[in-house]
């Protein structure tokens, strides 16, 4: 299962699916984080938009053809 889902997030309807999902988290993790002011939330939105930027930049290279 986990592999079917890891060959899958390495397509480019997985890279893009992948990127909104994060920025959807860490969007919701933004909020939270300025409405309740916890370092935790905070932290959340930080992995979630590095992640988000590391599955555009890979979507970006699968559209070249990389």
């Amino acid at each position: 299962m986990i592999d079917k889902l890891d060959t899958w997030h390495k397509t480019k309807l997985g890279y893009a699916s992948f990127a909104v999902l994060e920025l959807s988290l860490g969007y919701l993790f933004a909020s939270l984080s300025i409405d309740k002011g916890n370092l935790w939330y905070y932290l959340l939105t930080l992995l979630f938009l590095i992640g988000a930027t590391q599955n555009v930049f890979k979507l970006a290279g699968a559209a070249r053809g990389r």
